[in-house]
């Protein structure tokens, strides 16, 4: 089939897109059952640490999942791989699940309160190993102080050790705003950090 010159050309599958094309081709053969069971060997770690990294807490966050990939076998039927790849589907559905929790605990849950950080930061020795366990606990306490989409970004890049085009990918937003967000996230932490006479941010990331 020849293409016409004046004809735009048909647009690139994308990475995510071509990753997933034995799921996909599962669904337009109609074997849903057998697409779910690949998908959530693929997607079930994944969408169980973007839960965690948005809900901070390892309970809320198991839950959170195991419904999304209930609502993503509900709405299988009527995945369309035209409006977009099968694995940002399945992580905008992740994603709205986890931020109607966060609705319900009004953005407050596993935050603390000003005298509890300074607290906490008092009993943390500097400069800390990085290999202290108590130490990395301290740090993720500090990490859930800053803005949320900045410590969602962070948590994913250094904690998960997820790609930037993977974190863009799992929160749905450009792969240049999630480098903002974790030079912003860097910057609050490293004044976070200094301002209690730690350890540069650079010796725990």
């Amino acid at each position: 089939m020849f293409h016409h010159p004046d004809s735009p050309l048909p647009p690139k599958p994308s990475e995510a897109a071509l990753r997933d094309g034995d799921i996909v081709g599962l669904l337009q053969k109609g074997a849903h059952r057998l697409a779910f069971e690949q998908l959530l060997q693929r997607y079930e770690h994944k969408v169980f640490h973007l839960c965690v990294c948005m809900l901070g807490n390892a309970a809320m966050a198991e839950d959170a999942a195991q419904d999304s990939f209930l609502r993503v076998w509900g709405a299988l039927a009527g995945y369309d791989a035209q409006r977009g790849a099968l694995s940002t589907w399945i992580y905008a559905i992740t994603r709205n699940r986890c931020l109607t929790e966060l609705g319900r605990r009004h953005l407050d849950t596993q935050s603390m309160d000003l005298p509890d950080l300074q607290e906490a930061v008092a009993n943390v020795a500097s400069p800390a190993p990085l290999n202290d366990k108590a130490s990395l606990d301290m740090l993720r306490q500090l990490v859930d102080n800053l803005a949320p989409a900045h410590q969602t970004c962070l948590k994913l890049y250094y904690f998960e050790e997820q790609s930037v085009a993977v974190v863009a990918e799992m929160l749905g937003m450009p792969q240049g705003t999630v480098k903002t967000n974790l030079h912003r996230a860097r910057n609050a932490l490293h004044q976070l950090l200094a301002s209690h006479g730690l350890a540069s941010a650079d010796l725990w990331l």
